[in-house]
């Protein structure tokens, strides 16, 4: 009987050894599945490492750069730790978007973010079969959340855990934003190599065009980059960046965003970067300007918040700032500075200093050479980085006089060569520089800003920046002076005779003609400015004072120190181009001075203004007075120190103009003021001992005057401009005095009043 009851027990023991296994099966199934489950919320709830809140995804945090804007809307420049500007979706060329979708994540429009498809190809094919080349599984959300939300290296586990988070952030992207706004994120946030952070950088960069303007085989190029953005640079290894477009192209192709034959036309065109733009502050449109703009933002940033109490940061706070330059007016100005002083004064003052003794240096003896190459060499970054470094003085006078390679700047372009740090110092000595600067005399809206020859290799801003001896362009403050009292005019005649003031405690002071025109005779005012005469100019500083000469000129906008001396009135003051520029658009602008204005309105990154500017103006002098001023030196230009803007250079408009040169030719000046354009020139050496020995090359009509010529004449022939070509504005009330000069002389004879001066 006993085996019997084994034989029917068996049956019961087998059933209850096949329920614990399945049992165990799935309570060991379900602890995954809610380990998983757990896993996946303490990610999402920032309990395992970090995860962005719903505000950071709403509005993700990236170093956006502040965008420099010209008042005719382009993009001058960027001030950024990684250069980088978003568009939208709008904004954004079809044909990138098609590239990007077809190389990256062909089934974008179809997932969640996540695409199962492509999890599954690597797991089978990647992970089991060891098809590297079978392709990766993030999608372009997946690589947008790794983008927005960087992490640093780590660990395997660590790693693992960052996928998952990435998942995690590509639902919530895809939950917040649509396809397309994630599209444009994904393109705002690649770097596509040279410095280039977004599509909109690398569009200009690469193209010189918009992200919008892009056409297929460009779009193929940029995205080709996003692989590795060196190795297939079309800059640096162009032949890689033309097998990577063709691949590109194909997925297009595979994609059916383009045809078979678009596929072959458009393989076989060769890559054109021609137009490539070096993402750097040193190169690039209104580099001088710029400067000055980024040290004027960062104190403009030290005295502004944001909403949360801090103050705004210009390299990563994405501001907008509008600035008055207009574009092709800078390009103008920038072309003409080169043009004249590349072509025509740098080759005149290497041929007129050939075999000088002392060049570069006019008149300097051997010992004040040295000084002054011991102080250039002081001022260099080579020096100022070796006494960092902690090197003694006997190491860095071997390094500057031991030879190296090194790249120097020519007007034909940057030059390889070998030469020691000393002589580099000499070369770069021989170069005259030159300053301009234009702005609408209405307005105060500076225009244009050139602030010397080569922002690489030359960093001081001359316009600014730069205080130089004006000379001859300060006389209209005097004649201004003379008119603005009411006894003269510009047909008043006065005598051409020397004249000397006395000052006490001083000798007196006795200026000389720079040539015997008219000597002796009566002239008129108008004659005499046209001329520069420098009598007159005393005349008339004898009658009225130094000190009433320095305040008019503040009135018109002048801040430099002057010092009221009867030498004054020949220019022996040190004067900016951007102060001369601004004082002598008080006469175009009916007597009211207006401060140069650079900015207009500062936006933040979601385009809310933040502060507005306007420029402050005064009334300086009488609207008659200004109008006067404009008749008088609209004779410079038509008969006098500027008349070869006539006939050398046929422009025929109504201009005013004043030249100026100072003492030994060290800085040439032209003022040239249009009814709608003043425009102020400097040029000369970085240090006042190089400069031409004859009054014929170093003056101002021969120096700074053809720059004026070139430049204007650019922008009278451009119609998009429309500059105006008509004649100054009338004073809103009849004149008080005659400019036709014969009227004048058959009513005033004897007019003129005598004074008991000793002259």
């Amino acid at each position: 009987m006993e085996p019997v009851r084994k034989i029917r027990n068996k049956p019961e023991v087998k059933t209850q050894n096949n329920k614990e296994p399945r049992k165990r099966f799935w309570v060991i199934f379900g602890a995954c599945w809610g380990f998983v489950i757990l896993i996946f919320l303490f990610l999402s709830l920032g309990w395992i490492g970090f995860m962005p809140s719903f505000e950071e995804l709403e509005n993700p945090k990236s170093n956006l750069a502040s965008e420099v804007v010209s008042a005719d809307q382009q993009i001058l420049g960027t001030y950024y730790v990684e250069n980088r500007s978003n568009v939208h979706y709008s904004e954004l060329s079809p044909y990138i978007v098609q590239a990007l979708i077809a190389t990256e994540d062909v089934r974008y429009f179809e997932h969640p973010g996540i695409d199962l498809k492509s999890l599954a190809r690597v797991f089978t094919k990647t992970i089991i079969g060891g098809q590297k080349s079978s392709g990766g599984g993030s999608t372009i959300t997946q690589q947008l959340a790794k983008n927005l939300f960087p992490r640093k290296r780590q660990s395997k586990i660590s790693l693992a855990f960052r996928k998952l988070k990435e998942w995690i952030i590509a639902a919530k992207l895809e939950h917040n934003y649509s396809k397309e706004e994630i599209l444009a994120m994904y393109l705002n946030t690649v770097d596509f190599g040279n410095n280039a952070f977004g599509i909109k950088i690398a569009a200009n960069a690469y193209f010189g065009k918009t992200p919008d303007s892009l056409n297929i085989q460009e779009s193929a190029m940029l995205i080709g980059l996003l692989k590795a953005p060196t190795y297939y640079s079309p800059i640096r290894n162009p032949e890689n960046a033309l097998r990577r477009r063709s691949v590109v192209l194909h997925q297009m192709l595979k994609a059916d965003f383009i045809t078979e034959d678009q596929y072959e036309t458009l393989n076989k065109t060769p890559i054109e970067v021609s137009r490539f733009a070096q993402q750097d502050h040193t190169t690039g449109l209104a580099t001088y300007f710029r400067e000055y703009l980024r040290q004027w933002m960062l104190d403009w940033c030290k005295t502004h918040k944001k909403s949360d109490g801090s103050n705004y940061n210009l390299y990563k706070d994405g501001l907008k700032i509008y600035t008055t330059i207009n574009s092709r007016m800078q390009r103008y100005a920038e072309e003409a500075v080169a043009e004249h002083m590349g072509k025509d004064i740098q080759p005149a003052f290497y041929a007129h200093m050939k075999n000088y003794k002392t060049a570069p240096f006019v008149n300097l003896s051997e010992e004040e050479i040295q000084r002054t190459l011991q102080q250039a060499q002081k001022n260099s970054e080579r020096y100022k980085d070796m006494r960092e470094e902690g090197a003694s003085k006997a190491e860095i006078e071997t390094a500057f006089h031991t030879k190296v390679r090194m790249k120097v700047f020519t007007w034909q372009g940057e030059k390889d060569t070998v030469m020691s740090p000393w002589d580099s110092l000499i070369y770069y000595k021989y170069f005259l520089h030159s300053g301009l600067m234009s702005m609408e005399p209405q307005t105060g809206y500076v225009r244009a800003y050139v602030g010397g020859i080569n922002y690489k290799h030359f960093q001081f801003d001359n316009v600014e920046y730069g205080k130089r001896q004006v000379g001859s362009t300060f006389k209209p403050f005097v004649y201004t002076l003379a008119m603005q009292e009411g006894e003269y005019s510009p047909c008043t005649e006065v005598p051409n005779t020397p004249v000397c003031i006395s000052t006490p405690g001083q000798p007196d002071w006795c200026p000389k003609n720079s040539n015997k025109d008219k000597e002796g005779e009566m002239v008129t005012l108008k004659w005499a400015l046209a001329n520069s005469i420098n009598y007159v100019s005393a005349y008339l500083m004898k009658r009225f004072t130094p000190q009433a000469v320095v305040q008019i000129a503040q009135k018109m906008g002048i801040t430099s120190p002057l010092d009221p001396v009867p030498s004054i009135c020949l220019g022996t003051v040190d004067v900016s181009v951007a102060e001369m520029t601004g004082a002598m658009s008080t006469f175009v602008n009916k007597g009211i001075h207006i401060e140069p204005i650079f900015v207009t309105r500062i936006e933040d990154r979601n385009g809310v203004v933040i502060d507005r500017f306007t420029a402050p103006q005064n009334e300086a002098v009488s609207e008659e007075t200004a109008y006067l001023m404009l008749s008088l030196m609209q004779g410079v230009v038509d008969g006098g120190t500027g008349v070869r803007l006539r006939y050398k250079y046929g422009i025929t408009y109504p201009i005013a103009g004043q030249t100026g040169t100072t003492q030994n030719n060290s800085d040439g000046w032209f003022m040239g003021l249009t009814p709608s354009l003043v425009t102020g020139i400097w040029v000369g050496g970085e240090v006042r001992s190089v400069h031409f020995r004859s009054t014929a090359l170093g003056q101002g009509a021969n120096t700074a005057l053809p720059i004026w010529a070139i430049y204007m004449k650019k922008v009278y022939d451009d119609p998009v401009l429309n500059v105006s070509k008509e004649n100054f504005e009338y004073p809103s009330k009849p004149l008080s005095v005659e400019l036709d000069c014969a009227k004048y002389k058959q009513t005033h004879h004897n007019s003129e009043p005598v004074f008991d001066d000793g002259i």
